[in-house]
This record gives structure tokens, C-alpha cells and sequence, in this order.
């Protein structure tokens, strides 16, 4: 009786403690706005760790080890997938929010969950369906995140995250603004791993040399891939420290946003890098009309969503966003390119 009683009071006892040790600007758990569903707590874990438990556990998570972060189906080992990436950004957010005491459990669930609706192909893919479905709203990889995790899982019902979490992985990009300190801290974190990554990824392909990048942003950032990481971590903290917000100084944000428009100057819109891009959107137009024309194709979970009165737009969208890149290729091969046949010949008599 008296060990199941101590069991029973663990999760109150981190919760006591999170007000104990964390800044008073931190997210506790015990004062989360709650899930859609109520649900009874867990005796061990607080609700913002039962979160990222949710989300390691679920399928769309499984699925990131497959799908493209920048580079399409790269000869290599060592270049990132959007799995990677999401495990990068994690550690980046974690970090930052030991730092500044803020609440790492709820960091690390957003960041977990940040990009669960990306599509396969990467931004190309992401850019194929959105000029699809651009009279129902177009798709964006952020609130789809958010559909996955509300609709998608579990057989339609969803994970039923807390509002923090969701709120978190909703605004994540840079034109949305989280409403915790938390969620602040995986957007800058984002940046920081997409950045930085993708040049490592870059020069690995021979794209552009560590010296291409331009000496002014070199200088401020560092002129290595663990240098920038430790400079732009380091000045959120400092800037941060004992504020109810999450900031960077003014230079170093600047020459963080300069870097990203070196990138989408000459890595996203590389020839050698983004070849591929024309392919993927004639697959992804091409799957879309397949499965328009062909309801009765699509999986029995997708069938289900029309019948309960989604459109059949939207449930075509959710199931090529769902796709890894192999899955999507093996799927475009089996529907639009014809099989060999043989017929053996009989023997006449």
C-alpha cells in the first residue's frame, strides 16, 4: 500500500519541483490548458512528457526517417532526413531551455512534433501539393503537422496533445508567433539546425566550399558548422536570460538571416541540388489526380474520412502528405508504369 501510494505521487512530485527549479516565465505542467479530451494523468510522467511520448510513438514520427529534408535520394549516409532534422532541432531547443530554466519537456514534445506533417520530397514536395490544393486553402506543412497529431493518428482520433504542444508545433515558422516561451525557443532552434545542417549537407555534396561562404557572416558566426551552432545558441541565452521572451541580438540575427538567403540563393535554388524538383512535382500532380478519380483506391482509413464527411480533396492531400519518398516513388511506379508479362506457351498436341 505505502509503495503504491509513493508511485502514485511521483508525477506531483516533478510538478513541485518544476516550481521549485524552472523560471517563474516557464510553462508548468500542472497549469497546462489541457487536451481537447480529458483524459486521467499519468501517475509517473507529466502531461507535457506524456506528450512527447505520444509522439515518439506514433507512425507519422516512424515515417520522418524516410522523407527528404533538402537533398533528394542523396548517395550517402551522412546527409540529413527530415528524422534527423527533427532530432537536431530537439537538441538545440533542449538546450537553450536548460539554459534559461524554462520547461525541457515541453520544448522537447513540440520539437518532436514540429514538422510530423511534412510531405515526402522535402519543400518540393510541400510546394507540389500546396499549388494543388490552392483553391481549398492551399497546404502548409505546419498545420498539417497539427492535423496529424489532432485527426490523423490513431485511427482518426488523434494523440490528443496538450493546447501548449499544438500551439507550438501550429507556429513554429517564422511568420507565427507561439504563445510560450517554449514554442519561441523551437522556432529560432529550427532555423538554427535547418541552417546550419544544410550547409554541412551542402559542402558533403560538393555544392559550395566552407570558404564560399561570405567572410561578413563568417566573421560574426563562425566559420564552422560547430562554431555557428555554439555563437547562435549562446546569444539566445544571453539575450534571453530573465526575460518573459526569447530573443538574439540584432547582429547576430541579422547574419543568421543572411546566411539563409546565401542558402535559398545558392543551395534551394541550385540546379545540382534542386534538379530533381520538376519529377516530384509531376509525381505528386500525377498521384493526386489518380487517387480524385479513384476513391475507392485509397486506403480503408482515408474511405472512412469521406464517409464521415471530409472531402475527398482533403483526404487525397492527407494521405500523399503522409508518404515517405520511397513509399510515394514504389506507388508511382505500381499505378502509372506497366508491368512486364510473359505468356508461356502451350505445348499443341
Amino acid at each position: 500500500m505505502g509503495e503504491e501510494k509513493i508511485i502514485k505521487n511521483l508525477r506531483q512530485r516533478q510538478e513541485e519541483r518544476e516550481h521549485q527549479i524552472l523560471s517563474r516565465y516557464a510553462s508548468f505542467a500542472d497549469q497546462t490548458q489541457g487536451r481537447d479530451r480529458e483524459e486521467e494523468q499519468c501517475d509517473i510522467r507529466t502531461d507535457y512528457q506524456r506528450d512527447r511520448d505520444r509522439i515518439i510513438h506514433c507512425k507519422a514520427f516512424r515515417r520522418l526517417k524516410d522523407k527528404t529534408q533538402v537533398f533528394l535520394s542523396p548517395e550517402g549516409d551522412h546527409y540529413r532526413t527530415r528524422l534527423t532534422h527533427t532530432l537536431e532541432v530537439a537538441q538545440n531547443a533542449r538546450t537553450i531551455a536548460r539554459a534559461l530554466m524554462l520547461n525541457e519537456d515541453l520544448v522537447e514534445a513540440i520539437a518532436l512534433g514540429h514538422d510530423l506533417g511534412h510531405t515526402p520530397f522535402g519543400h518540393a514536395g510541400e510546394s507540389a501539393l500546396d499549388e494543388i490544393t490552392k483553391s481549398s486553402g492551399g497546404f502548409h506543412h505546419n498545420r498539417q503537422s497539427v492535423r496529424v497529431v489532432e485527426i490523423l493518428e490513431k485511427g482518426g482520433t488523434g494523440l490528443n496533445l496538450t493546447k501548449e504542444v499544438r500551439d507550438g508545433i501550429l507556429n513554429h515558422q517564422t511568420a507565427s508567433e507561439p504563445h510560450t516561451l517554449e514554442g519561441k525557443i523551437v522556432r529560432y532552434s529550427d532555423k538554427i539546425a535547418y541552417i546550419n545542417s544544410d550547409i554541412d549537407d551542402s559542402i558533403r555534396a560538393g555544392i559550395i566550399l566552407e570558404k564560399d561562404i561570405p567572410r561578413e557572416l563568417a566573421d560574426i558566426l563562425g566559420n564552422s558548422t560547430n562554431k555557428r551552432l555554439n555563437t547562435l545558441v549562446h546569444d539566445i541565452v544571453k539575450n534571453s536570460e530573465g526575460k518573459n521572451d526569447i530573443c538574439m541580438s540584432e547582429e547576430v540575427q541579422k547574419s543568421m538571416l543572411g546566411l539563409r538567403s546565401y542558402l535559398f540563393k545558392n543551395v534551394y535554388r541550385n540546379p545540382l541540388a534542386k534538379g530533381e524538383e520538376q519529377k516530384v512535382k509531376h509525381l505528386v500532380e500525377q498521384l493526386y489526380e489518380y487517387y480524385i478519380n479513384n476513391i475507392e483506391k485509397l486506403p480503408c482509413e482515408f474511405i472512412n474520412m469521406i464517409e464521415n464527411g471530409e472531402t475527398k480533396e482533403r483526404a487525397v492531400c492527407d494521405f500523399i502528405a503522409c508518404m515517405s519518398d520511397r513509399y510515394a516513388i514504389n506507388l508511382y511506379k505500381e499505378i502509372m508504369i506497366p508491368k512486364s508479362w510473359s505468356v508461356k506457351s502451350v505445348e499443341h498436341r
